[in-house]
């Protein structure tokens, strides 16, 4: 197991899902974390789940001053992770503009604000978390594939702009998390089950198996620039 002890870690949408799971990944393997989210409950929630080594704030990834006046008070990190992010499906000429423009702020943006102003210590690194739509997209997702593919393509970016920094992006397939609790329990599960029948590792995925994707990336030091996909190889199947 990696560890991380002593290390500060933001997790930015570290409070249900693939971020939580990441959040209790690093608190596990040694390190002090922070998440973050807009809800306080939320935030207060994984905080009884997280113990002693977890600290929590709200943020609302899309507003500019909030992000500014946070990380100028938050000091550095050592490993920060962007996993927040709300992406409607719907076809490009069904889906209302407002609700992509707002979709492309909270996700890519979002991911923007933070990568631009945080602070990293030598020999840390950024990883950004995007989805395997951006390699391939469905019938209804082509806003949610661009965005996913403008996350990796910011990631190989920012790669350059900031190395030393390492810079990468997890890329996850379908996961049962909590982003599906809307559906009716019938329909989730035949999604599920649907989705069960392309893949070749025969399951959907859990939180948690991205978040030993993240904490691999975060403790590698020769890792920088990369995708990884973790899909269960649903960008090939």
């Amino acid at each position: 197991m990696q560890t991380f002890e002593g290390q500060q870690v933001l997790v930015v949408g570290g409070t249900s899902g693939v971020g939580l799971a990441a959040a209790a990944g690093f608190a596990a393997a040694g390190a002090e974390v922070t998440v973050v989210s807009r809800s306080r409950e939320k935030v207060d929630e994984a905080l009884k789940s997280l113990g002693d080594r977890a600290h929590g704030r709200t943020l609302d990834i899309r507003d500019d001053e909030q992000v500014d006046r946070f990380l100028a008070a938050a000091g550095a990190f050592d490993h920060v992770v962007v996993s927040a992010g709300v992406t409607p499906t719907g076809r490009a000429d069904t889906l209302p503009l407002p609700d992509a423009y707002a979709a492309m702020d909270s996700k890519f943006w979002g991911a923007y604000r933070i990568s631009r102003q945080v602070s990293i210590r030598p020999g840390g690194s950024l990883t950004l978390v995007s989805g395997y739509l951006s390699v391939r997209p469905g019938r209804a997702s082509a806003l949610q594939s661009a965005i996913n593919a403008a996350l990796e393509a910011l990631g190989r970016g920012l790669a350059l702009e900031f190395a030393p920094i390492r810079v990468n992006t997890i890329s996850p397939g379908l996961l049962d998390t909590p982003l599906w609790d809307g559906l009716p329990e019938a329909s989730r599960e035949s999604m599920f089950a649907a989705t069960v029948q392309k893949l070749p590792v025969g399951r959907v995925g859990l939180p948690e198996d991205v978040a030993e994707a993240i904490l691999y990336l975060a403790g590698n030091a020769h890792s920088t620039g990369t995708t990884l996909f973790v899909d269960g190889g649903g960008s090939i199947a």
